[in-house]
């Protein structure tokens, strides 16, 4: 199985303040966080910078100031930052607030579902920011298709926002099959958020697709039980992504019972084996002496005494 080339932590989103115990909000935190969750094997992370209060923000003084205290802890550590519109509910605003950024993101995600996502997307495509395609439905997926911003995404993440594991697959397939018909090569990342969160991380690595794990999606491991942080969330991510990858040895060999070689002889005989003292013709004993004493004396063999 081909693993994932990319384990997107995920380390706050929307959630409010107080969420989690571990929740970073701070550039600081978020800094400390990037180092723990690097250390446990992501490869990358993906924030919500957070003003004062702790509320999202998409000010590109907030911004400047959050990058570059995750740079500064990890250097040269890919860092995603959202575009969604739960940081910035004015789709002209955010527009606005992402062109007048100095301290650039190495990705950025826009929600194709989103008012104002496709010219996001050449905004940023303009900037030279490379640009993850955040596709949450089908309809969405035509949206990359339709708006011509296939060629303008590096990564495309299919993220089903359904509460059934049944269900967020289901709607992963729709959206494959939309980027499946129009040959979308750009690489995809599949996740889900609240409950299925496992269930959909075990189809992404059974797909061979990037994952992304993290408090963002999930405040749970996979006994249900909470995690301490984002760091727990990784380790377990990466654990599963272990096991996945090492193969099923083969069930062992049947043994065959000692003496019989086959279910209708016993101990000892083969089905061809003939008695003792028979031939294959089965002949009783005696029979083949007496019919060679008769041709000796001249009688007929089938002539009895």
């Amino acid at each position: 199985m081909e693993q994932p080339k990319r384990i997107v932590a995920c380390l706050n989103g929307d959630r409010a303040p107080g969420a989690h115990p571990a929740l970073p909000t701070t550039p600081e935190a978020l800094a400390e966080e990037t180092r723990a969750v690097l250390a446990a094997g992501a490869t990358e992370v993906h924030v919500h910078p957070r003003d004062i209060a702790g509320a999202q923000t998409l000010d590109q003084d907030v911004v400047a100031e959050t990058l570059r205290a995750v740079r500064s802890a990890v250097p040269q550590v890919p860092v995603s930052v959202t575009t969604s519109l739960s940081a910035e509910p004015d789709p002209m605003r955010r527009f606005d607030l992402v062109g007048r950024w100095f301290e650039l993101p190495d990705l950025v995600t826009v929600n194709l579902h989103e008012p104002g996502a496709v010219e996001l997307v050449r905004l940023l495509a303009d900037r030279g920011v490379a640009v993850e395609a955040g596709v949450w439905t089908p309809a969405a997926a035509r949206v990359l298709i339709a708006g011509g911003l296939a060629e303008l995404c590096r990564y495309v993440l299919i993220e089903p926002m359904d509460q059934s594991a049944e269900q967020a697959m289901a709607t992963y397939r729709g959206i494959s099959d939309v980027l499946d018909e129009e040959d979308v090569e750009a690489d995809r990342l599949l996740h889900g958020e609240g409950a299925p969160v496992w269930p959909v991380f075990d189809a992404a690595l059974a797909e061979g697709l990037d994952v992304r794990i993290g408090l963002e999606d999930t405040l749970e491991g996979p006994d249900g039980e909470p995690v301490s942080g984002n760091a727990e969330l990784v380790r377990l991510a990466v654990a599963r992504i272990k096991t996945a990858a090492t193969p099923t040895p083969p069930p062992p060999p049947a043994e065959d019972d000692p003496g019989e070689t086959t279910a209708d002889t016993g101990p000892g005989e083969t089905a061809a084996d003939p008695g003792p003292g028979e031939t294959a013709a089965e002949t009783g004993p005696g029979e083949d002496d007496r019919a060679e004493g008769w041709a000796a004396e001249g009688r007929p063999a089938d002539e009895g005494p």
